[in-house]
């Protein structure tokens, strides 16, 4: 399956890219919905969350690992992660991705 997220990862399309390793890359969001949007994605694609298995499991927890990483290196402590799973949940592009927003008030319940 190709989407735009493989597109970026292989560097047929640019980002603005903050972090990069072996099973992760986190990019500026070009929609932000506060000052700091960034999206963690995995390289290996999984088209969303409820398709994961068990052999999944320590990806999530890198994945996670890193929004408190780049949320730090944007200089925030206060941040929200958000995954939507599905269509009706708001998921667009179908490759798991973790939103990492920050920098304004974030109220709850969201959405």
């Amino acid at each position: 399956m190709s989407t735009i997220f493989s597109k970026i990862i292989a560097g047929e399309i640019p980002s603005d890219q903050v972090y990069s390793d072996d099973r992760c890359i986190a990019f500026r969001d070009i929609n932000p919905t506060a000052p700091v949007h960034i999206l963690v994605i995995p390289r290996q694609e999984i088209a969303q969350l409820g398709h994961m298995t068990e052999d999944h499991e320590g990806l999530v927890g890198h994945l996670m690992r890193v929004a408190g990483i780049v949320a730090r290196q944007e200089g925030y402590e206060d941040f929200r992660v958000i995954i939507n799973n599905g269509a009706g949940a708001g998921q667009t592009v179908f490759h798991l991705h973790l939103h990492v927003v920050a920098g304004r008030t974030l109220s709850w319940p969201p959405g």
